[in-house]
């Protein structure tokens, strides 16, 4: 699978995922727990707006953190992803991009939208009690990508990440995947 054609099918299930969330799941507990369910669909829109605007080379305002969706959620998501993945196909990945100040080699910001969108995507379906849409060869591309890029000091306590759960070998790679970005494959924080 290609660069673009992985991204492109991790926003599209992402999105899908945006878009089962029902209303009165807002307030929901995640995986992720600096963040309900509310908070944490700002963060993807709020985030997928940043890597929009780096692939573009359009300045954005504002910081993703600080983003609030409208009152149609899925709708932002997938108009900032189509057109994400229009500017890398027009644009292509050999060359860098401006991403929060930084300039960056267009695969390593491809990587981490795929890693960003696999994760939270993931997130948000075990928190609202959907099916985690996401294929074993899509989990492994973002885990080699994941492992490749996420060195050790941005992980534990007060840093982006958290520490790796233990998960065994042959694991589904989307469980491996979310147990290296911190995450216990088997929480459903909302199971009755």
């Amino acid at each position: 699978m290609g660069n673009v054609d992985l991204l492109e099918s991790v926003l599209t299930k992402t999105g899908d995922v945006v878009e089962g969330v029902r209303p009165d799941q807002r307030g929901l507990p995640t995986p992720c727990e600096d963040y309900d369910v509310e908070t944490l669909v700002d963060h993807i829109v709020g985030w997928l707006r940043v890597f929009d605007a780096g692939c573009h080379d359009r300045p954005h305002e504002g910081a993703a953190a600080d983003y609030r969706c409208g009152a149609h959620p899925a709708q932002e998501f997938r108009a900032a992803a189509a057109d994400l993945v229009a500017g890398w196909r027009e644009y292509g990945v050999e060359r860098e991009v401006g991403v929060t100040g930084a300039r960056l080699p267009g695969e390593q910001v491809l990587g981490m939208t795929v890693i960003e969108f696999l994760t939270h995507g993931w997130d948000l379906a075990v928190a609202t009690g959907q099916p985690v849409p996401f294929t074993e060869q899509e989990a492994a591309e973002a885990l080699a990508r994941a492992q490749a890029t996420l060195p050790p000091q941005y992980r534990g306590e007060n840093m982006p990440f958290g520490a790796i759960v233990p998960v065994a070998e042959e694991a589904p790679a989307v469980d491996r995947m979310v147990a290296f970005m911190g995450r216990d494959p088997q929480a459903r924080p909302n199971a009755t």
